[in-house]
């Protein structure tokens, strides 16, 4: 199978997977128990039909194989929800991106360790790796929000504190 693929198969576990599981999807979209399967399973070449992805995509807010598309043709897609997550606190931002990439650490040496990366471990990885993307691309957001605005105070607090 080809790069373009893997991710694309990667990206409909993920739709799969926020949408509520292999389960919720049949009743979303209407399509059998072995279809969703198949969807969900990295070992088989089916892909999503348009009518599916667009409405699971819609269900969880999130265009997970539409991005993967997008990209494949050199694009990249705006989200509306820029403007809510660029006023998230950069800190917390920050700290989701320093968790991701220590989880994506760990599951490459643990993919690593033996000398062999199987492909459920490329899988592993490939999904640590998509939680790192997306918080590295929350932090760019926060961060584009401080700079239209000229700055921004760090909004650090000390527990227990007063104040």
């Amino acid at each position: 199978m080809s790069a373009l693929l893997f991710r694309l198969k990667a990206a409909q576990r993920d739709l799969i997977e926020r949408c509520g599981g292999i389960m919720r999807v049949v009743e979303k979209s209407g399509y059998s128990k072995s279809e969703v399967g198949r969807w969900n399973n990295a070992g088989e070449p089916d892909l999503m039909p348009l009518s599916a992805i667009v409405t699971l995509e819609a269900d969880c807010g999130l265009p997970l194989v539409t991005c993967v598309l997008a990209e494949a043709n050199g694009r990249r897609l705006t989200d509306p929800e820029e403007e809510r997550r660029a006023e998230s606190c950069v800190i917390a931002r920050h700290a989701d991106v320093m968790r991701n990439a220590a989880e994506l650490a760990q599951s490459v040496a643990l993919a690593i360790a033996d000398g062999q990366v199987t492909p459920a471990e490329a899988s592993g990885v490939d999904r640590m790796a998509s939680a790192l993307e997306k918080s590295v691309s929350d932090l760019r957001a926060a961060a584009a929000a401080i700079k239209a605005r000229g700055g921004d105070k760090a909004q650090l607090h000390v527990v227990g504190g007063e104040g």
